[in-house]
Formats: C-alpha cells, sequence, structure tokens
C-alpha cells in the first residue's frame, strides 16, 4: 500500500511559494510538492497533506499550485489537507498533522534548521518514516538521540542529500574509490543575496550559510571516504554584505571549513578538507547556485563543476543565464505531462518513497538501507558532527577536535 506524505514546511522548496508570489528562484514551483504529486499520479504515494504555521497562507498556496501545476501539467491534481485551519496561526500544528498518520506513513521537513530535531523525533515516536532536508539537525548529539530512536521504532529516516544523486556526483564517487588514499578536497558553493531576503526570518540568527550549503559537499566527500574520519576543524568567516542588507549583525556572508581527517585503519594517513558556502554571490551571476569540488587522491583527482553545464540562455530583460535541468526538469513532456522524474532533485524523494514502502512491507531492514550509499542517519553522523564543529569554532574562535570511536561520537 501507497504511503500517505505529509509534507511539514510550506516555503519555497516545499510549495515555491514566496512572500505572496512565486518564488524569484529557480524553484518557481517548488520541489518537494510537485514531486509528491507526481509521485501520487504515478500510484507511489497516497493521501497527502501539508502543514505550516499560518493557516492563512493555504488559499494562497493552493491558487499558485492550481495556476502553475494543476494547468501547466494536464490538470495534474495538487490537492491536500492541510493543517493548521486557514484562520489559524499554531506553531505545534505540526503535531495534530502527524497524529493524523497512520504508523508506516511518511513526513518530508523543510523547515528551519533548530526545528527538525523535535519535528522528526515527534514522527520517529508515532512510528513515522521521515525524510529531513539537510542539515539533519544543528547539534550531534540530536542527530544520534534520532539514530537511536529510529532503530528502537523501526522507522526509515533519510537526509535529503540530493547531490549523492546527480549523475556527475554519483561517478565520480565510484571513480574516487580507484583514485588510492584520500588526500584532499575543496568545495565552493554559494548562492546569490536575493536569498538572504527569502531566508531573512532565520538567517543568521537561527542557522549560517554553513549549515545550508557546506552540507552538500561535507557529504559527498563523506560519502566517497568510507576509510577516513574527520579529527579536527578550524573555520573562518567573512562579514558585512549579509548585515548591509539588513540581517542580523552575527550574520557570516561565507564560511570557510578546514578539516583534518584521518585513516580509521592507518593513524599515518592523513588528509585535507576545504569547504566553503557563500549567500551574498552576486545578484546577477547568472547561475542561482555556483558548486563545484576538486577531489585528489594518491592516485589521481577529480574536479567537477556544475555551475555551468553547457547549456545558458540569453534574454533581452534576463540577460545571460546557465541553467541546470538535470537537478529539476519543469518543462513538461509531448504528452503535457510533468517529465522530470530523471531530475536528481526528484530521484532523491522517489528513492526516500520506494524505500518507506519496502520497509513497510518487509522487503528491506535498517540494515540494508544503511549498507547502500544512501543519506541515511547513520551514513550522515560525520557531516553533522563537521558541521557542528564548525559553528563552535567560529564562536568559540578555537579549533574543535571531533572523537569517533566504535560508534560513539563527540566533540572537544
Amino acid at each position: 500500500m501507497a504511503p500517505s506524505v505529509l509534507m511539514v514546511g510550506t516555503g519555497e522548496y516545499t510549495t515555491g511559494y514566496v512572500g505572496g508570489t512565486a518564488s524569484g528562484s529557480d524553484k518557481k514551483v517548488g520541489v518537494v510538492g510537485l514531486t509528491l504529486f507526481d509521485l501520487r499520479r504515478r500510484g507511489k504515494v497516497g493521501k497527502l497533506s501539508m502543514v505550516g504555521v499560518s493557516g492563512s497562507k493555504f488559499p494562497g498556496i493552493r491558487d499558485h499550485l492550481n495556476k502553475n501545476i494543476s494547468q501547466v501539467y494536464n490538470g495534474l491534481d495538487t490537492s491536500f489537507d492541510s493543517y493548521p485551519a486557514d484562520n489559524q496561526t499554531d506553531p505545534d500544528a505540526y503535531k495534530a498533522a502527524i497524529d493524523a498518520l497512520e504508523p508506516g506513513s511518511a513526513i518530508t521537513i523543510f523547515t528551519p534548521d533548530p526545528t527538525h530535531f523535535p519535528i522528526a523525533l515527534y514522527a520517529i515516536q508515532r512510528k513515522i518514516h521521515v525524510l529531513i532536508t539537510k542539515p539533519a539537525t544543528q547539534l550531534l548529539a540530536d542527530h544520534l538521540t534520532l539514530l537511536e530512536e529510529a532503530r528502537k521504532h523501526g522507522v526509515f529516516v533519510f537526509i535529503e542529500h540530493h547531490k549523492r544523486f546527480d549523475p556527475a556526483y554519483a561517478d565520480a564517487r565510484a571513480k574516487a574509490q580507484n583514485l588510492g588514499d584520500f588526500n584532499y578536497f575543496y568545495s565552493y558553493m554559494s548562492q546569490p543575496k536575493s536569498q538572504l531576503e527569502t531566508f531573512k526570518a532565520w538567517a543568521g540568527k537561527d542557522s549560517d550559510i554553513s549549515y545550508y550549503l557546506n552540507s552538500h559537499h561535507i557529504d559527498i566527500n563523506e560519502s566517497m571516504v568510507p576509510d577516513y574520519t574527520p579529527v579536527k576543524v578550524t573555520a573562518s568567516a567573512s562579514k558585512g554584505t549579509a548585515v548591509e542588507l539588513g540581517c542580523v549583525p552575527e550574520t557570516e556572508d561565507t564560511i570557510t571549513l578546514l578539516v583534518d581527517w584521518r585513516h580509521k585503519a592507518d593513524s599515518s594517513k592523513n588528509a585535507t578538507g576545504v569547504y566553503t558556502a557563500s549567500w551574498t554571490a552576486p545578484q546577477k551571476a547568472g547561475v542561482h547556485s555556483n558548486q563545484y569540488f576538486h577531489y585528489m587522491g594518491s592516485k589521481g583527482e577529480v574536479r567537477i563543476n556544475q555551475a555551468k553545464r553547457g547549456y545558458d540562455v540569453t534574454g533581452d530583460e534576463s540577460g545571460l543565464s546557465w541553467l541546470n535541468p538535470f537537478y529539476m526538469r519543469y518543462a513538461p513532456d509531448d504528452e503535457g505531462n510533468f517529465a522530470g522524474q530523471t531530475g536528481y532533485g526528484y530521484i532523491s524523494f522517489e528513492k526516500f518513497i520506494d524505500a518507506v514502502t519496502a520497509v513497510n512491507e518487509g522487503r528491506v531492514t535498517l540494515d540494508q538501507l544503511d549498507a547502500r550509499p544512501l543519506p541515511t542517519l547513520k551514513n550522515t553522523i560525520a557531516t553533522t558532527a563537521i558541521l557542528q564543529a564548525g559553528r563552535v569554532s567560529l564562536d568559540e574562535k578555537r579549533s574543535v577536535e571531533i572523537a569517533s570511536e566504535n560508534g560513539q561520537w563527540a566533540l572537544k
């Protein structure tokens, strides 16, 4: 039986609806909602629902989805149950929405970072499978608690690290296994200053750009080097631009993490990772997300630049843009249906839903899912440890050590 799915969070990533209109980013009709509506059309998910804090947004969201999805993709059904009521505001509405689900159902969490842990924990303890946008949690201890609770209640928790399903990144991960010992990794990811307007409610207050963007490439690096573990993090940041744009004084523009990695079985083998993220890139950069990395092993190297993919469009008004239909392809097919099933943004959700169904039907175990190259809770511990260590390093102006032994993790 196809699982029911609750979408927690009604913002840009879920609906593409921001500030009473379609988002100005490349996610004008969102990702989560559109993907799940299509998965329902294909029979892979059942009943859909959505929950936010303010019910007053739902009439506008429904009109937006009808106009930009139903009327574009052959009348694709965009119906969903919503919480709270249209005339109510309730920060805890997610509890009633989760309580309405049957065990074995699933939720997606696309909400501000500090809310990931309490929402996920509430669902897990009610035997609901969970997909969490990255970062899984802001604190290593919370990540480990979710892992323990998920095992206790027999549910699958998946972190939406969609870059694992980018075909170039996935192929690079496989190629890296034949390039000798891990030696060096450098990554850069940025988004334009306009994102600070989208995220103004939490930017710099509740989370930072490292949690939001560095999480992509740290996870990719972690997945490429299963024989290595991070042991020390030193962070540096620049400030000024975001503050001038109205963000709180503590908001960093660009954050760089310097991470020491060590081979788990041979402590004489060390490696260096450098991860940089910024949300103050130029407004007219021509690309929404600049993203590239360089991996070097003892027997070879890999370089990927996913910002300019050999596809650009130039308009009189818009100027030059480098587009990425490999993530979400929004153009309809020749029959007028949504045709983005091969996008790695879509595939990420489909992998989760297929795993949930397999767990519910007893065809796969949680241990078997952990053994696959999937971004499960167990397979993303190092990423959360690095991200929190980076935050501590910035706040306390020191390097932070990461201890991991026999499945026990701690920051020092």
